[in-house]
């Protein structure tokens, strides 16, 4: 084995632009890496091997942590893979507001301060029908900011059956906690009534909430109470009603297949005073919470100072608005991924799964029917059928398991996200952008040797 001063003396590392403590520390790495395979009885590798390694950990060392990746999963709102992936037209606006300045806060027509809130107040009225609109970073602070500014020091009723835990541990009732508002728990698991709203109200009661439940659903003997129920209720009792709809559809779902999802005008329509949703999932846009309704409720979240620590950034603010704008201009199925996704025809799948598997020439890749999911918490239980490929692992042969073949995609550049089941590894097309095939079908090319 070569010493740590003999590889850096070779060319390659020698001029090598990394600093000289980096290159050092990569070395050292490769000949302990490559001992421990001695150890396991391999042969010793050539100084170009060793030096080539060395390369290459370096820069995987200085690549960039957060990087993009092919989503081959079929779950459309993949959190782990960073939900909702933007439109073209949003990707521009974030990267225009963010590569100079802009008039974040700045009113251009009478060159003094200007709110950040109001470039998206009169397009999110427009589109919800709500009397005001706001923004913040993500839901979960939106609802907390909501209640901090509604119900601070008060009660708070919900259905026991909504004082949920989604991802990343938000838990309602600690989030309830942490606003200052005391949660009160009406009905059981499984069935709520208005009578239990109404036997709970109490002179310290200043909303009721409901939660939608997001990533699990609850069927059978079960009963909850609809919207317009708890808006009559908080009517007649002088309350405020705060809905947490979760995923922010303005389209319907049910359009293509799926079960119908709340939508966000259709609570509006209701008449809650507060309706908070995410902008990251069925919207389609960058992370953002939003926050529409009544103008009395929106004014009191906005001057609450908690708003501040919750403030939206200028490129989601960007990106946000030219998601609403596809709304808008009623081409919401064509250019925002999401929607383009769940909209495809499976026939159109099938034929690029066809189109794969005719250049890999591989009797190992085989087209497939498969489900896709919504997932980001988002219309749990419902499917949608796709088309995509199937890879055939080969027994006893090193690096052709399905787990191995799943991990290599993992390593191509950029990754590919597939999963295994049944003994395969799956790719589902309705995930993968058009563009994107070319990168699939190289990366099966690859592993496949």
């Amino acid at each position: 084995m070569p010493s740590v001063d003999r590889l850096l003396r070779e060319a390659a590392l020698a001029r090598a632009v990394w600093p000289r403590a980096l290159v050092v520390e990569a070395v050292r790495a490769t000949l302990a890496a490559s001992r421990e395979r001695l150890a396991e009885g391999r042969n010793l590798p050539s100084v170009g091997d060793l030096v080539a390694e060395t390369i290459e950990r370096l820069e995987r060392q200085i690549s960039p942590s957060l990087r993009r990746v092919v989503n081959a999963t079929g779950v459309i709102l993949h959190t782990n893979l960073g939900r909702a992936p933007v439109s073209e037209a949003a990707a521009r606006a974030m990267a225009e507001a963010s590569t100079g300045y802009s008039n974040l806060e700045f009113d251009l027509e009478t060159g003094q301060r200007g709110s950040r809130a109001s470039h998206l107040r009169t397009l999110l009225c427009e589109l919800t029908g709500a009397e005001d609109g706001f923004a913040v970073n993500n839901n979960a602070g939106a609802v907390l900011l909501a209640l901090s500014a509604l119900a601070s020091g008060q009660e708070v009723i919900v259905s026991r059956g909504q004082a949920v835990e989604i991802g990343g541990g938000f838990r309602i009732p600690d989030v309830m906690r942490q606003s200052g508002a005391r949660l009160v728990e009406v009905g059981t698991t499984n069935r709520t009534y208005l009578s239990d709203y109404e036997a709970a109200i109490s002179p310290e009661t200043a909303l009721l909430l409901r939660v939608h439940p997001s990533n699990f659903r609850l069927s059978g003997f079960v009963h909850s109470v609809e919207i317009s129920e708890l808006v009559a209720l908080a009517e007649r009792t002088g309350l405020a009603v705060l809905d947490d709809v979760g995923s922010g559809a303005l389209l319907d779902p049910g359009t293509y297949g799926l079960a119908h999802e709340p939508l966000v005008q259709e609570s509006v329509r209701s008449g809650v005073s507060v309706v908070c949703f995410s902008g990251d999932k069925l919207l389609g846009g960058p992370q953002a919470g939003l926050l529409v309704g009544k103008r009395r409720a929106l004014e009191a979240i906005r001057r609450h100072p908690l708003a501040r620590a919750l403030r939206i950034d200028k490129a989601d603010l960007a990106g946000l608005e030219a998601t609403l704008r596809h709304y808008q201009r009623g081409e919401a199925t064509t250019e925002i991924p999401v929607w383009r996704m769940i909209a495809t025809p499976v026939t159109v799948l099938e034929s690029r799964a066809r189109q794969i598997v005719a250049a890999l020439e591989s009797p190992r890749v085989q087209v497939a029917t498969m489900r896709s999911t919504v997932g980001g918490g988002s219309l749990p239980e419902e499917t949608l059928p796709s088309s995509g490929l199937t890879i055939q692992p080969v027994e006893n042969r090193p690096g052709q398991s399905a787990n191995e073949l799943i991990a290599r995609l993992r390593q191509h550049n950029p990754p590919v996200i597939a999963r295994a089941e049944r003994d395969l590894v799956w790719l589902d097309l309705r995930t993968v952008g058009p563009r994107d095939d070319t990168i699939v079908r190289e990366a099966i090319r690859t592993v496949l040797g």
